[in-house]
């Protein structure tokens, strides 16, 4: 989705962008004494000035991701806010640059800000995700360029070889990158009468199927009850606390409250599930029945 920068916040823009560029390089020495000055004293004036003279890498990565639409401003100061993280964060002891600590950090947030405002769709959430919106279109020029021979689908392949995802995740991202957003709202023909909206399936359960999935969850747990009601005291307490329950007990927890080893509880919980096994296939016509479809 487009986004318009006004004059003035161009040229605030520009002044920043400026500004930032004339800041002075620190030297390795000079970046350690601050960092260990906020870190060990909480000094925020060496904190300020380590941050400010690191905010040309913040304008080199924003202006890196102009292309998507976005305002330079709004970029720069998402990469400052990882500026900050990274400041806040660095372990002068590692002996490792600022600089290139930094980097990893103002690229993240960039990106990560990229991803949540290029389109007010989610675009990508898991690493390989991400990995595939910032390379996609790289990666396909510089196959075209190198072989101008192979079809969509042999580039897309490729792609995603390259990239370590699954075919279809590219071509998935070649059409939420290839369209805008679109309204729902928008009308359909040339008669615009029809809205996009009224063309969409609605795909929730019909009010039968929640009726129907209401009484087979009642059978099936009066099923279960009868089931359980022919189990020792010991061998109910184990499956409902084992097997009835999102975060089951362990067998030694179980073992502990019923004052036996671990490995009798196992034992007991073995037979339990037989027991239940038969009742249920001498009062269930078919064990299917026990399970929902979903």
């Amino acid at each position: 989705m487009a986004h318009i920068d006004d004059p003035e916040t161009r040229r605030a823009n520009v002044s920043y962008i400026k500004s930032s560029m004339n800041e002075p390089l620190l030297e390795r020495e000079v970046e350690f004494e601050l960092a260990r000055a906020w870190r060990e004293d909480g000094c925020e004036k060496s904190l300020h000035l380590m941050v400010r003279s690191y905010t040309r890498l913040v304008v080199s990565s924003a202006t890196r991701y102009r292309n998507y639409g976005l305002p330079i401003g709004d970029l720069i100061q998402e990469g400052n806010i990882g500026l900050m993280q990274a400041a806040a964060r660095f372990e002068p002891e590692r002996e490792i640059r600022f600089s290139t600590y930094a980097s990893w950090w103002i690229r993240s947030a960039i990106q990560d800000y990229v991803l949540r405002n290029w389109s007010i769709v989610r675009t990508g959430t898991t690493a390989a995700q991400k990995s595939l919106f910032f390379n996609l279109r790289r990666l396909r020029a510089k196959i075209q360029q190198a072989s101008e021979t192979l079809s969509p689908e042999e580039q897309r392949e490729r792609i995603a070889a390259e990239l370590g995802v699954p075919l279809k995740d590219v071509e998935t991202m070649e059409q939420r990158m290839s369209g805008a957003d679109q309204s729902l709202n928008s009308t359909i023909g040339e008669s615009g009468e029809d809205e996009w909206m009224e063309m969409l399936s609605d795909e929730r359960p019909t009010p039968e199927t929640i009726v129907i999935g209401m009484r087979d969850a009642e059978t099936r747990s009066k099923w279960l009850k009868e089931a359980l009601s022919e189990l020792s005291p010991r061998e109910q307490t184990i499956i409902e606390r084992r097997r009835l329950v999102d975060d089951g007990a362990t067998l030694e927890e179980l073992g502990t409250v019923l004052g036996v080893s671990k490995e009798r509880v196992r034992q007991l919980e073995h037979r339990a599930l037989l027991k239940l096994k038969q009742h249920i296939s001498r009062n269930v016509d078919r064990s299917s029945d026990l399970y929902s479809e979903a």
